[in-house]
């Protein structure tokens, strides 16, 4: 007799940050979801992360895996928002298409405190004519902040565009700057 399909359990909880609060999701593999929750498609953007992993979310912890990892999320944006963490440990969940997991990834790349345009990123996954499907991909980052989409420009300098919005952009630029 075959198995149902079992539901991931999703771990859901609201952060308090400098910039607003933030909804951080945790399952006992990895943080698969941190974004401001007054993004304008934040709830687009949860919702496909919960049918993409046939979640059931919960506000309080099953296990102590998903615990220690939310523990781990709330320690380090604090240490962040601080000045005092510049690169995360925090075990991630990517969810998207094998392009935007490949944005994401060079994304991890850009070191603390520097800035690229979408066209580098384009050119450094090896896609230089996609600098807009790269843009479409940063906008669709399921993990805000950790993945550093912020620490993407337009190449005429400008901020470009930022799913939590551009002042949240600057003042993330502006804390990575001064550190």
């Amino acid at each position: 007799m075959e198995k149902p399909f079992e539901k991931e359990i999703i771990y859901r909880k609201t952060i308090t940050t400098p910039l607003g609060e933030m909804i951080a999701c945790t399952t006992k593999k990895g943080l698969c979801f941190l974004d401001f929750s007054d993004r304008k498609d934040f709830t687009k953007l949860f919702h496909k992360m919960q049918e993409a992993l046939n979640g059931i979310i919960t506000d309080s912890p099953i296990n102590n895996e998903e615990k220690q990892i939310m523990d781990s999320v709330e320690k380090e944006l604090k240490e962040y928002f601080s000045g005092k963490r510049k690169e995360f440990t925090i075990p991630l969940i990517l969810i998207g298409t094998e392009f935007q997991k490949k944005v994401w990834k060079e994304l991890l790349q850009i070191p603390y405190g520097k800035t690229i345009s979408y066209l580098q990123e384009a050119k450094n996954i090896k896609q230089p004519k996609a600098f807009r499907a790269v843009a479409n991909a940063n906008g669709k980052n399921k993990i805000s902040i950790i993945i550093p989409c912020h620490r993407v420009i337009a190449n005429n300098g400008k901020l470009g565009g930022y799913g939590g919005g551009l002042d949240k952009k600057q003042y993330i630029l502006n804390l990575e700057s001064s550190n």
